[in-house]
């Protein structure tokens, strides 16, 4: 098995404050009239910044200053990171991957996922791909004023590598060294060039200066640092004065922690320049504001069992029961596939915000078009027929005694996954496929990864979940889905020295002409929606172009906020 079991275990509880009260009932009738003072009075108190005086970032009105130089953007309550801003935990690796602002990394990804140099010069890969070198930078400093060196690189990656709590994958190192002060190499246990695409999200820390408060107290080398951070509010960074790279645009960069009716709430009074929100609310657009409608690969899909009742899977050490009796009829798989309407769906649910998903990885270089399937319920009523599914006395198909019943679960509180779920049973029902929805939290839905559908949330800037959903032995496989052709063509793919090498075992994988995970081969997944990102955004303020963005609404919008412009 490749890399950690990292699965969403989303919660309401971030919601609410200690004593379990909703924040909504307050922030809707009280923000609009005090978020400008308190804000006010929280920025300026911060210390002057590379934009000049701290005070001068807001207006008497509350609203940001383009002559400032500052941006203050909102972000969902989960977006704060619990254990700081410490590489070694979370930060940028974790759930929703994103670059760390703070720390320089030694590579970080372009627009088309290709990779560009940042502490890096230059890197290569052994031939058997067990050994990547890299050179770096030898003008580089830490905010303390020390140089940074291989033997940094070395004692992050190292660290990270061992540490239980942390969230980046790299399990496959077995040892980074500095070789001298400008060179470091990483050997593997095993080929996994999927590694680069971790590498340009894991800041580099100080082996001098990493301890237990590090989260609270980062020193870094990359184009911010760490001016404020007010637990469960705010946190504030400044423009690192001694940056090697171009000089950011925006000084200071202020992320404000908030539930969705609070976010809205900030745009409505003018107190924030980038507001997150929802399909359910991004047609109420405050004056001098725009939506700005972010592409994604955050991906949501339903995982079909497709072994038969009564099995058992293995995953991480685990024994788990597995199999469905009715979702491993592949017959069925194919035709729902076919009968969806993922437009329509993405209409219902997301307002229009979002794109038909044929994949994890739709977009990406290493997608195969194989995967897409257009929307044909004859086709889908010929399947079942020609599979042996035929019409019960209630319109239920029936077939060797198995009725089309099934649960499909979604994890609460989700909403938008309750509602994909709803649309999806609804536009089964026509078919005669009977699907029950049913909500519940993670610990009662994790026991039951193996034997029941279920809607996930999904997407990465990677290959990995690609690997990890359809590899047997991946720790994504709900599906339960065992072929030594798709397997070969994976670990093909993580072998490869170099990356674009990569994309065609990929799109083999997917499908090589006789076999798959498509709609119309074994089809394990019925993919629904890419769910579009959504903010409000101030006019006047210029949004540097954004990569696709993984799963997980937050950081990514600021990974290239020093790029970002006032008009």
């Amino acid at each position: 098995m490749l890399g950690k079991k990292r699965i969403s275990k989303e919660s309401g509880a971030a919601a609410r404050g200690a004593d379990g009260i909703s924040r909504r009932t307050f922030v809707k009738t009280s923000l609009a009239g005090a978020a400008a003072l308190s804000l006010g009075g929280l920025l300026s108190a911060c210390s002057s910044g590379a934009g000049g005086s701290s005070s001068a970032g807001l207006s008497a009105a509350g609203s940001s200053s383009a002559d400032a130089a500052q941006v203050i953007v909102t972000m969902p309550t989960g977006a704060e990171p619990a254990a700081g801003f410490d590489p070694f935990v979370s930060w940028g690796c974790g759930e929703h991957v994103h670059e760390p602002l703070i720390q320089s990394t030694l590579i970080t990804t372009t627009a088309d996922m290709g990779f560009e140099n940042d502490l890096a010069t230059e890197y290569a890969c052994s031939e058997d791909g067990l050994t990547w070198t890299f050179k770096i930078r030898t003008d580089v400093h830490f905010t303390d004023g020390e140089p940074l060196t291989a033997e940094d690189v070395a004692f992050t990656i190292n660290g990270i590598a061992a540490a239980p709590e942390a969230e980046a994958d790299l399990s496959m190192i077995e040892e980074a060294v500095g070789l001298d002060a400008e060179t470091v190499e990483i050997r593997l246990s095993r080929p996994f060039n999927i590694l680069l695409y971790t590498l340009a999200n894991v800041g580099i820390c100080p082996a001098h200066a990493h301890g237990s408060d590090y989260g609270s107290n980062p020193i870094g080398s990359g184009r911010y640092v760490l001016a404020q951070w007010d637990r469960g509010q705010q946190v504030i960074f400044e423009a690192n004065p001694d940056y090697y790279g171009p000089e950011p645009n925006i000084k200071r960069l202020v992320v404000l922690f908030m539930d969705e009716d609070a976010s809205l709430a900030a745009a409505q009074a003018g107190t924030a320049d980038v507001a997150y929100t929802s399909a359910t609310f991004a047609e109420n657009l405050a004056a001098g504001y725009t939506l700005f409608d972010c592409k994604t690969v955050d991906s949501r899909g339903i995982s079909l069992p497709t072994i038969p009742a009564g099995s058992t899977w293995e995953n991480g050490g685990a024994t788990y029961e597995a199999g469905n009796d009715v979702t491993c009829d592949v017959s069925l798989r194919r035709a729902m596939n076919r009968a969806l309407d993922r437009t329509l769906a993405i209409e219902h649910v997301l307002g229009g915000y979002g794109t038909p998903a044929f994949s994890v990885s739709d977009g990406m270089p290493w997608a195969s078009d194989a995967m897409r399937v257009d929307t044909d319920a004859a086709a889908a009523e010929t399947l079942l027929a020609e599979g042996g599914w035929v019409r019960g006395a209630d319109g239920i198909l029936e077939k060797d005694g198995v009725r089309a019943e099934f649960d499909l679960l979604y994890m609460t509180p989700d909403t938008v996954r309750q509602a994909l779920c709803a649309d999806f049973a609804e536009q089964m029902a026509p078919l005669g496929i009977k699907v029950n929805v049913q909500g519940m939290s993670w610990d009662d839905l994790e026991p039951q990864s193996y034997r029941q559908a279920i809607l996930w949330g999904w997407g990465s800037n990677s290959p990995v979940e690609m690997y990890e959903l359809n590899h047997s032995a991946g720790w994504g496989n709900y599906a339960c889905r065992a072929s030594e052709a798709t397997d070969r063509y994976l670990d093909e793919a993580v072998a490869q020295p170099s990356v674009e090498d990569s994309y065609g075992f990929y799109q083999q994988a997917q499908w090589d002409g006789q076999t798959g995970v498509t709609p119309d081969a074994d089809a394990p997944w019925v993919w629904i929606a890419n769910v579009d990102h959504l903010y409000f955004a101030r006019e006047g303020l210029t949004i540097a172009e954004q990569k696709p963005h993984p799963h997980g609404h937050g950081w990514s919008i600021v990974n290239n906020v020093d790029r970002w412009s006032w008009s």
